[in-house]
């Protein structure tokens, strides 16, 4: 997708490496563990609505620097707007972003910004992308709670990512092999 592209870093502009993804949320009751005594099977409500949004976002494990936009669907319109977004918050910064190969990102229409390097995971490997700890993490979080629209979702969301400072995410995507490499990258 991006081969025989170069780009290099001008005098002052920072290359940041990013891990980036999305996740479905929605009004179906996220199964958890339940604590419950020996021999006692767990009950939790359960409600099966069907609606959902997903939520598309980018870590940097390095400082924990975060951005988040909600969309109604995954889809390579969808997931250059969110490239656009994100740019507004990189400013002039180069970004060497990790996705993995769903079809939105490697899309041949997709247009990356100048400053924008998409990096492609090996397939079927989401343990690799450090935000995918944070996906856990959310999903733990909203485990057996029962929103009963959209819009109360949105809020418990909002309010979950607002508790999560830039210490909590760096100290959980910050991957041992990922920050070798970066401190690695940086001694040349």
């Amino acid at each position: 997708m991006l081969k025989g592209i170069q780009r290099s870093a001008k005098p002052g502009q920072r290359v940041r490496y990013l891990g980036q993804d999305e996740t479905r949320l929605g009004l179906k009751t996220i199964p958890g563990r339940l604590i419950t005594a020996s021999g006692v099977k767990p009950v939790g409500q359960t409600q099966w609505q069907r609606g959902c949004f997903w939520l598309y976002g980018v870590v940097e494990p390095l400082t924990g620097f975060s951005f988040f936009y909600e969309f109604s669907h995954l889809d390579r319109f969808c997931f250059q707007q969110f490239l656009d977004l994100l740019l507004q918050q990189l400013g002039d910064d180069i970004a060497l972003i990790q996705v993995d190969q769903a079809s939105a990102h490697t899309a041949n229409a997709l247009v990356c910004p100048s400053n924008i390097i998409l990096t492609l995971q090996p397939s079927h490997s989401p343990e690799l992308n450090p935000i995918e700890r944070l996906w856990l993490l959310l999903k733990k979080q909203l485990a057996w709670i029962n929103c009963l629209t959209l819009e109360e979702l949105r809020k418990l969301l909002a309010s979950e990512l607002d508790q999560l400072s830039p210490d909590i995410i760096a100290s959980l995507t910050s991957y041992d092999f990922i920050l070798e490499a970066l401190f690695g990258a940086a001694s040349y």
